[in-house]
């Protein structure tokens, strides 16, 4: 019995895997996952963007508003003439005012609702949405009750495009 080694018999069987920790982990996880998640509203805003087909019609063309941006203020124009030049208030452009302009033209022309709104380059992008806030929606007391406000429709068909 010389050389008579005693080796340990090794199990055929495979082992199984110990799943306790992983689904422990997951259990607490996912609703910590669930709860710190941030649900954001995302709102798609619609834009008329330039053709490039060019035609010309003796029809006269329907009413629509420009808004130029530019660094030094807002130019509200309808397509060739210019209707006002609000320059910036302290570094910041006048949307108020231009709010109440758009409101008085969509009063002198209830069925238009074409707008465009075009930049000058490096116009921040923020400036672009508080200008098409501006000239999309206005809120207005409602006449029973002064001080309660209701959201009006004034051009909603918005295209962008560069200033001239």
């Amino acid at each position: 019995m010389r050389g008579q080694h005693h080796y340990k018999r090794r199990s055929k069987e495979p082992l199984e895997l110990d799943m306790t920790t992983f689904m422990n982990l997951m259990v607490v996880l996912v609703p910590f996952l669930l709860i710190t998640a941030v649900f954001s509203r995302i709102t798609i805003i619609e834009l008329n963007l330039p053709s490039g087909v060019g035609g010309t019609s003796a029809e006269e063309p329907p009413f629509h508003i420009e808004v130029i941006v530019r660094e030094s203020g807002l130019q509200l124009t309808d397509g060739h003439v210019v209707i006002a030049d609000l320059p910036k208030t302290e570094a910041d452009y006048d949307l108020g005012a231009l709010s109440e302009r758009v409101m008085g033209l969509k009063r002198d022309h209830p069925d238009s609702n074409a707008a465009s709104v075009l930049l000058e380059p490096n116009i921040e992008y923020d400036h672009l949405i508080q200008v098409m806030d501006a000239i999309r929606s206005a809120a207005v007391p409602v006449a029973e009750q002064p001080d309660e406000m209701m959201q009006v429709a004034l051009f909603t068909e918005i295209s962008i495009g560069d200033a001239p």
